[in-house]
């Protein structure tokens, strides 16, 4: 059992994908407005859905997910952490979204996708790691499909598939607004990418940039701020 924040509790199988500093940057990218209607596409065992719940009591959460095991899983949090009503998963493939996904029907869609095209398979997660069940732009598809106008779109990646991940949103209508570097030491280089579409939206874009460590290793204010540790 993980232990987020806000009283909230995380489980998974040993077989499924765990905690990651990839879910938290992402989780602490996101901004919702009130009442905010999200999509959670690859969802796991629904981290990205508590780690919303828990710093926002207005959002409602649905996942997609393919994997039966995580599906359940997600449903269990959900119910131990008392906030079925507000999180729910779906086990469906995020390539032919099932009926319950009303299109246009969603005001915020996130998404922790696999980041590997090709390569050697992956001997951990091969399915999270790498595009064996879904392409990005099976994601970006059924992230523009999901969002109403005006919705936003966030999603971690990658800094080498930034290009990419443009030319994608461009088709698919979703407009970058927001570009987050971040690097795991304040000297590294940049480890990974959090990126903010907003659909319809005019062009724009805010560059940001964090970094979860100093140059002798130490936590930083973004640090702390992103797994909710008390700032000294």
């Amino acid at each position: 059992m993980e232990t987020l924040f806000n009283g909230f509790t995380l489980i998974h199988s040993p077989g499924a994908f765990p905690l990651s500093t990839d879910s938290m940057v992402l989780a602490d990218f996101v901004r919702l407005r009130p009442n905010a209607r999200v999509l959670d596409l690859g969802s796991g065992c629904g981290t990205l859905g508590l780690l919303l719940c828990a710093k926002n009591e207005t959002c409602t959460v649905m996942g997609i997910e393919l994997d039966p095991e995580a599906h359940a899983m997600a449903l269990e949090n959900a119910a131990r952490n008392g906030i079925d009503r507000r999180l729910g998963s779906i086990c469906a493939d995020l390539r032919q979204l099932p009926s319950e996904i009303v299109p246009g029907s969603f005001s915020c869609c996130v998404s922790n996708p696999p980041y590997f095209s090709g390569g050697f398979a992956s001997t951990t997660h091969p399915k999270a790691r790498q595009e064996q069940t879904c392409s990005l732009r099976d994601v970006f598809a059924a992230a523009s499909k999901g969002l109403r106008f005006g919705g936003d779109f966030f999603l971690v990646h990658k800094p080498e598939r930034l290009g990419e991940l443009c030319a994608l949103g461009a088709e698919f209508d979703l407009i970058p607004k927001v570009l987050r570097l971040v690097r795991h030491k304040i000297d590294g280089s940049v480890s990974l990418i959090l990126l903010q579409m907003r659909k319809g939206a005019k062009q724009g874009l805010l560059f940001q940039e964090i970094a979860l460590r100093d140059t002798k290793g130490h936590p930083t204010a973004d640090y702390r701020r992103i797994y909710h540790l008390e700032v000294s």
